[in-house]
């Protein structure tokens, strides 16, 4: 079934979203996908939440079917974007929030608001540390996207954190990220300015005040935000558990099918809500691939 879409007025921009609605569902959820992906990132995530919740996608002001809607030549910040997804909590009603590598920044400094309505939320490939193996990343990616490199920009997301995708997936991937508009590249370029400061910054103190339950959930194999690193969250957060999805890399969910299904199950273990038999076999072949997240995930 085709999800409702619609433009939501949220602080000083449109924001294009997807309800994908379950009238059996007693929550909402909400996803905040990777820096420069959009709704389409969650084509496999929303298959094993829709069973259990209503589920919300967006796309940032600046990327997807937002941007056509807005001004782009203002950079948004991290703060920013907490404030939209907290509207967009809001709006929705929504229960729990889920966040995908680095929209977990602007995840957990809308967490660290302490919105009412937000009961649990999860954390996918991310951590506290930028590690030699994430500086490397996000350095060679200022390069490339001041240059406007789109060939090498595309290559970058494919041979570091894209690394474990399926063939198909990857070429999906680098036709994604090397034909954005040039503002999306000039945001990104911004963003990691920005997260390069997150350990001058306070957003770790700012994390300590989340009051709701957390689940970290990270690859095995991914170097760039590994599980032992995501583990230096419970010296910050009161309530967090961590689970690590064997024998994948950063994009979790999407990379083959026991990843998926453990991914699942490690969800759903920790949301708890009215269960409903797990889809058998559900995950995609190759052949039916979509587009997945780009820059920094």
């Amino acid at each position: 079934m085709r999800p409702e879409t619609a433009v939501v007025e949220i602080q000083q921009h449109r924001v294009h979203t997807e309800f994908h609605a379950n009238r059996e569902a007693r929550q909402t959820i909400i996803l905040v996908n990777g820096s420069l992906a959009t709704t389409a990132s969650f084509a496999q995530t929303v298959k094993y939440l829709q069973p259990h919740f209503n589920v919300v996608c967006y796309d940032q002001p600046y990327a997807g079917q937002s941007k056509v809607h807005n001004d782009c030549r203002e950079f948004i910040t991290k703060e920013y974007e907490a404030q939209l997804l907290l509207g967009l909590i809001e709006h929705y009603r929504a229960d729990v929030v889920m966040s995908f590598s680095w929209g977990g920044v602007a995840t957990l400094l809308a967490l660290a608001e302490r919105p009412a309505r937000i009961q649990k939320a999860v954390i996918n490939s991310f951590s506290p540390l930028l590690n030699a193996s994430m500086l490397d990343y996000l350095h060679r990616g200022l390069d490339y996207l001041s240059a406007c490199d789109r060939t090498n920009v595309g290559n970058l997301v494919n041979d570091t954190i894209g690394q474990y995708l399926p063939q198909l997936f990857k070429r999906y991937n680098f036709r994604h990220v090397s034909g954005l508009d040039e503002h999306e590249y000039q945001q990104m370029h911004f963003h990691i300015c920005q997260v390069l400061k997150l350990s001058a910054d306070s957003y770790m103190e700012k994390f300590a005040a989340i009051d709701i339950p957390l689940l970290f959930m990270n690859g095995e194999l991914d170097i760039y935000t590994t599980p032992a690193e995501a583990k230096l969250f419970q010296q910050l957060i009161r309530d967090c558990e961590f689970r690590t999805i064997r024998n994948a890399g950063h994009f979790i969910d999407v990379e083959h099918k026991k990843a998926w299904q453990e991914t699942q199950d490690a969800l759903l273990t920790f949301l708890q809500p009215q269960r409903h038999p797990v889809l058998a076999n559900p995950y995609l072949p190759a052949s039916q691939g979509v587009p997945i997240a780009a820059m920094v995930g």
